[in-house]
């Protein structure tokens, strides 16, 4: 049974849709839940404490464990005071869900660097804030789970979303390197690609809203951060009743040694089939691995 019994876990923008949805299961099943929001708007505008409080109140109600918090995790000192929050009231720190966003969504051409800033502030500094002293408190006492949220927006591409996707796949190299980091350490790291219906995409989905419910995706980020979890480095498409995975292949490619001289501009164009092939591919866990795949062919040479 995955359960949290005596853990503490931090929620980032808990105050309505996937954050809220993730702070009331953790809470069901038993952990003391900061719950985390600026209250402020989809764009990222204005401020209000009746977001993080009415969760709480929903989890007390409910018998469960919160506390609220409104420091925003945009900037260091305040998301740092976040994990400072968890420690003072509960006395340790087990879980860190990064959840925190906003959506600031135009095409490039049309798009401001304040706009561009402003996502890349809450979504990856702003994991990387929390992180950075989450983890550093897990570190001390040999035990964590980091959950970030990434996006298909950033895996895949979505239009108009530039400063959105280049933060939420930034957010993938960011986890990758924690799960490298933590891994002595008892400290798990993993990701998700939530597709939900929220108020940033209740434009999107339209008719299947009701099928992606925010409550649907909290399951598995409840397992990634259980000490049940083992895994580590992984991204997960969650929602709509579907979880997968969704990973980085390096497959073999073309090859020329090189004792037969540098590759040509013609010999990419000639053999893009093979650059291209999606068979025979490898999931590397860090950059290593691609020295482990090309080495052997070196030295056979």
């Amino acid at each position: 049974m995955v359960d949290f019994a005596d853990r503490v876990a931090i929620v980032t923008g808990a105050g309505g849709g996937l954050g809220r949805a993730h702070a009331m299961l953790l809470a069901s099943l038993g952990a003391a839940v900061v719950v985390n929001d600026l209250g402020g708007t989809v764009h990222g505008e204005g401020s209000s404490e009746s977001a993080a409080d009415g969760v709480v109140a929903e989890i007390e109600a409910a018998g469960g464990v919160a506390v609220a918090d409104y420091n925003s995790v945009a900037s260091p000192d305040s998301a740092a005071a976040i994990i400072q929050h968890a420690i003072e009231e509960f006395g340790r720190l087990d879980v860190l869900i990064n959840n925190a966003g906003i959506l600031r969504d135009r095409t490039i051409t049309n798009m401001s660097v304040d706009e561009l800033h402003a996502v890349l502030d809450v979504h990856l500094r702003g994991a990387f804030y929390t992180s950075k002293p989450a983890f550093i408190h897990m570190k001390e006492h040999g035990y964590g789970r980091i959950v970030l949220t990434s996006s298909a927006s950033g895996l895949m591409g979505n239009f108009g979303q530039s400063n959105y996707g280049a933060a939420k796949m930034g957010l993938v190299g960011l986890m990758n390197v924690l799960a490298l980091e933590g891994a002595k350490y008892g400290i798990k790291v993993n990701a998700i690609a939530p597709i939900a219906g929220t108020r940033m995409t209740e434009d999107i989905l339209g008719e299947v809203f009701d099928y992606f419910q925010p409550e649907y995706v909290s399951p598995a980020v409840a397992y990634l951060a259980s000490e049940q979890c083992e895994l580590t480095s992984e991204v997960w498409s969650v929602g709509g009743g579907s979880v997968s995975r969704v990973f980085i292949g390096l497959a073999e490619g073309y090859f020329k040694h090189p004792h037969e001289g540098p590759l040509s501009v013609d010999e990419i164009a000639e053999n893009l089939t093979d650059i291209r092939a999606q068979d025979g591919y490898i999931v590397p866990f860090s950059s290593q691995d691609e020295f482990a795949k090309l080495g052997p062919r070196l030295l056979d040479g």
